[in-house]
């Protein structure tokens, strides 16, 4: 490339990548207030989780009959990342931004990611058209959607633009995706955060152990636990979706599957594992908690999105990890709060086939002194965590261990 080359090239990409993160970052700014206006009003109205089934059904009529493709959710992007084919429809934004609030406004157990990823693409794949890019460059501001998307809606800049390379690139990273990404996911996280003020969840481990061989061999263990876990997740998602799927006319999926959720949360008694699970997660880093935790919210999570509502997997795969980590505390002599943060991003990395975003997610969490903890941990629940993944669109590079 030569200089003049590598000036258009920069030029171009600082303002289109500036322009995706400011709508990308503006988007998951406002959907994170209206997700703490429905859970807060749910919290305090507890009454509104008995109209699940019907909040259900009108997700499920309005993607049948208006969502077209909009239904794939991120497997859409990945498709279009792999195969360029069709533009990637700007009612995606306001289908899964309101589906996603109405999901946890009734009492879904659903995450957020899901919901900022696939407006950022959406948003940023409207400049396709406008800017007149190549199938190249339609590529990179995808990138650079997911990258703002993922940044934004979690306050991780730098694992944000890790994310999209690694989820998407599969391992096939240009040095072209690099600049767009990190840049889109910096302007995105500071549109977010300081343009709009919201701000994100604080998580502490105030003891991190010496680096001792002992003490690192004990991650091992953890680390499979996290990766059979994610692997769990995904395959119970798959499996719960292929049941619901046999329904003929799809919005009774979701009306099915509201009616189930609302029972469970009727008889149990509990609002804990519905919603984000937030303030379950924090609690998992401070006291020990029932060893069952993370497999009711695997449970009631794909129960929820395998049915039909709207919203993402990777919070759930952070109170997954959380309360298992938490649960293994019991056995594994490293620090309660060390083992819930591995756990938060190594059933994540197991389920997401990203562990190098993972790590560095963990990092910009819970501060950079537990990285050599956090890698390992990532790295054997990749291995471990098999072949699967919680988007059924990604390409896998490399076999692993597990079939």
């Amino acid at each position: 490339m030569t200089g003049r080359q590598l000036t258009q090239y920069f030029l171009l990409w600082l303002a289109l990548a500036a322009m995706v993160g400011v709508l990308s970052g503006s988007a998951s700014a406002i959907f994170l207030i209206f997700l703490d206006w429905a859970t807060i009003f749910r919290e305090t109205n507890i009454w509104i989780i008995a109209l699940l089934p019907f909040a259900g059904f009108g997700i499920g009529y309005v993607y049948h009959h208006y969502g077209a493709n909009s239904v794939k959710g991120n497997n859409i992007l990945l498709e279009e990342l792999y195969q360029s084919r069709n533009p990637i429809p700007l009612r995606m934004t306001p289908l899964v931004l309101f589906g996603t609030i109405f999901t946890h406004l009734f009492g879904g157990s659903a995450g957020r990611e899901g919901t900022a990823i696939q407006m950022g693409g959406s948003l940023a794949d409207q400049l396709t058209k406008l800017f007149s890019l190549n199938q190249e460059n339609r590529r990179l501001i995808i990138i650079c959607g997911v990258a703002g998307g993922f940044a934004s809606v979690f306050g991780t800049p730098l694992a944000g633009a890790i994310f999209s390379l690694e989820w998407m690139m599969n391992w096939k990273i240009r040095w072209k995706s690099l600049f767009p990404a990190f840049f889109a996911a910096f302007v995105a996280h500071w549109i977010c955060e300081i343009a709009w003020g919201v701000g994100h969840t604080a998580y502490s481990i105030p003891e991190i152990p010496v680096h001792s061989l002992i003490n690192l061999a004990w991650v091992i263990p953890a680390g499979i636990a996290f990766g059979l876990a994610g692997r769990l997740f995904a395959e119970t998602g798959n499996g719960v979706s292929a049941i619901f799927n046999k329904i003929a006319y799809p919005p009774l999926r979701p009306l099915i599957g509201g009616l189930l959720v609302a029972m469970i949360v009727y008889f149990s008694g509990s609002t804990t594992y519905i919603g984000l699970g937030v303030p379950r997660i924090v609690e998992a880093f401070e006291v020990p908690l029932p060893w069952y935790d993370w497999l009711a919210k695997i449970g009631l999570t794909n129960l929820t999105l395998g049915s039909g509502f709207k919203g993402g997997e990777v919070t759930p795969l952070f109170f997954t990890g959380a309360t298992l980590g938490n649960a293994l505390s019991a056995w594994i002599p490293l620090p309660l709060a060390l083992l819930a943060g591995m756990g938060f991003i190594g059933v994540f990395s197991g389920a997401t086939n990203t562990p190098l975003a993972c790590t560095v997610m963990g990092m910009e969490l819970f501060g950079y002194e537990t990285g050599i903890y956090l890698v390992f941990a990532c790295l054997v629940a990749y291995i471990f965590s098999g072949r699967g993944s919680i988007y059924s669109a990604q390409k896998i590079g490399w076999k692993r261990i597990l079939p």
